[in-house]
C-alpha cells in the first residue's frame, strides 16, 4: 500500500470523509477524524444532529432517496463515503462505488447485505454456513403464522431493516402475532413490508464482538479483535454494556473465529460490530453492523482506542491497536421527556462518581425512550465499573429547557 498523506481541511489538498448519519455514533467518529486531520462533511435525515454540530459541513437528505443521496455525493466528492445508519439507498452507494465517486466504507456490497436482515442471514447461515437460529421470513402476517407454527414459541420478530431493536418483538404464543407484525410495519426503518421471524435461542449471555478490519504491519488487510462486551437489552434496545465480558477461551475463539468468517465475507475495512449469542461454549450469529456499534460505547473509558478512532483509523488506512486498558461499563441515560431542547441538571453530581465521564449527545428533540448522553466508567473490575455507571447516568436529571 503507498503511504497515506493526509491533507488540510478546507483547503484543495483536503482529505474528505462524508458520515451518512450523524448520531451520537457518528459524531464521536466525525470527532476522532478530526483529529487526524480530516475534513468531514456530515449527513443526516434532520437539521442539527449530534454530528452536524462538529463536521465541517451538514447536509439535511432523506438518505433513502437514491438521487438525493447520490447528488450530495456528487456535490461533495468525498474520498470516503461512511454509513452509520441502515436507512440508506444502498443502491445508490453503489452507483457511486461503480462511478469512482468515493470509496464506500466498508464496501457498497458490504452495506446492501448488513442493512437488510435477509441479506446478511442468507450469507452467514446459507453460503458460509454458521451457526444461527431458526428463521424464515414473511410478507404477510399468514406467512408470519406459517413461519411461527414451523419454529416454535417463543420466537421473535423484526422488520428486515430496522435498528436498535426499532419494531422487534418477542412472541409468546398465537395471540401475540397481530401486534408484532403491526409493530414490524411501523418500526422498520424502511417499510419493506418483509419480516424476518427467528427461533429464539435460550442464550446465557450476548456479547457484541467487536472486530477492526485495517491494513497491518505487511501493508494487507488484516483482522483484530477487541475485548468482547457483554450487554444488557430492553425491547431490543442496549440499555448498559461492560467490557470484557467473562467467557471460556473456546466460546471466545469461537466468537472469533465466526467473527473473522463473516467480516472476510463482507471485505473492506472499518470497524464491525458482531453480535453473538453464547449458550456454554456454543456460539450463535445473531446480527453485524459494519461500523461501530452502539454497545461498544464503552470502549471510550475502556480501550487505548476507542472503537470511534478504530474506525477512523482503519477508514484511512492507519495502524490500529485494540488493547484494553481497563475494565468498564456503559449506561444509558434517556430523555424521559417528549419534547425539544431540553435542558439536563445533575451532570456536576454524575462526574464527582470515581472514574466515571458522559457524554450528552445533543439531540435538538427528546423523546421518553430516546437515547440522550451515556455514562462511561471504569473500575477494578466490570461490577464495580456497572454500579459506577448507573450511577452517573441516575444523577443526569432531563428538564423541560
Amino acid at each position: 500500500m503507498d503511504e497515506l498523506r493526509i491533507g488540510t481541511p478546507l483547503t484543495a489538498n483536503a482529505t474528505r470523509v462524508m458520515l451518512l448519519g450523524s448520531g451520537e455514533l457518528g459524531k464521536e467518529v466525525i470527532i476522532a477524524l478530526q483529529r487526524l486531520g480530516v475534513e468531514v462533511i456530515a449527513v443526516d435525515r434532520y437539521d442539527n444532529a449530534p454530528g452536524h454540530q462538529v463536521a465541517h459541513r451538514a447536509h439535511t437528505v432523506d438518505m433513502t432517496d437514491p438521487q438525493a443521496l447520490l447528488a450530495v455525493i456528487e456535490s461533495e466528492r468525498p474520498h470516503y463515503v461512511v454509513p452509520e445508519i441502515e436507512a440508506i439507498a444502498t443502491d445508490a452507494l453503489a452507483v457511486a462505488e461503480e462511478r469512482g465517486l468515493a470509496t464506500v466504507i466498508p464496501t457498497a456490497r458490504a452495506t446492501q447485505l448488513t442493512m437488510n436482515r435477509e441479506g446478511i442471514r442468507r450469507l452467514v447461515a446459507e453460503e458460509l454456513e454458521l451457526p444461527t437460529s431458526p428463521y424464515a421470513f414473511a410478507d404477510s402476517l399468514e406467512e408470519v403464522r406459517e413461519a411461527a407454527e414451523r419454529i416454535g414459541y417463543p420466537c421473535v420478530i423484526k422488520p428486515v431493516v430496522s435498528s436498535s431493536g426499532k419494531g422487534q418483538s418477542t412472541v409468546r404464543s398465537a395471540d401475540d402475532l397481530v401486534a408484532a407484525w403491526d409493530y414490524a410495519m411501523s418500526g422498520g426503518r424502511v417499510n419493506r413490508g418483509r419480516v424476518i421471524v427467528e427461533g429464539f435461542i435460550d442464550f446465557d449471555y450476548e456479547i457484541t464482538q467487536l472486530t477492526v478490519r485495517a491494513v497491518g504491519a505487511d501493508g494487507t488487510v488484516q483482522t483484530f479483535f477487541c475485548e468482547p462486551i457483554g450487554h444488557l437489552q430492553e425491547s431490543g434496545d442496549y440499555i448498559e454494556s461492560w467490557q470484557p465480558q467473562p467467557m471460556s477461551d473456546r466460546a471466545l475463539a469461537r466468537s472469533r473465529e465466526i467473527s473473522e468468517k463473516v467480516t472476510s465475507a463482507l471485505g473492506g475495512r472499518g470497524v464491525f460490530g458482531v453480535e453473538l449469542f453464547v449458550k456454554g461454549d456454543d456460539v450463535y450469529f445473531s446480527e453485524v453492523s459494519p461500523r461501530p456499534h452502539d454497545t461498544g460505547l464503552v470502549t471510550l473509558r475502556t480501550q487505548r482506542f476507542s472503537e470511534f478512532e478504530l474506525h477512523a483509523r482503519a477508514v484511512l488506512g492507519l495502524p490500529v491497536d485494540t488493547a484494553l486498558t481497563s475494565p468498564g461499563a456503559s449506561a444509558v441515560i434517556y430523555g424521559r421527556l417528549d419534547e425539544a431542547g431540553i435542558a439536563f441538571d445533575g451532570v456536576a453530581d454524575a462526574l464527582r462518581v470515581p472514574e466515571t465521564d458522559i457524554r450528552l449527545f445533543g439531540k435538538p428533540e427528546s423523546f421518553a425512550r430516546r437515547r440522550m448522553g451515556v455514562a462511561v466508567s471504569t473500575g477494578p473490575d466490570i461490577d464495580v465499573a456497572r454500579e459506577r455507571a448507573r450511577t452517573a447516568a441516575a444523577a443526569v436529571r432531563p428538564v423541560s429547557g
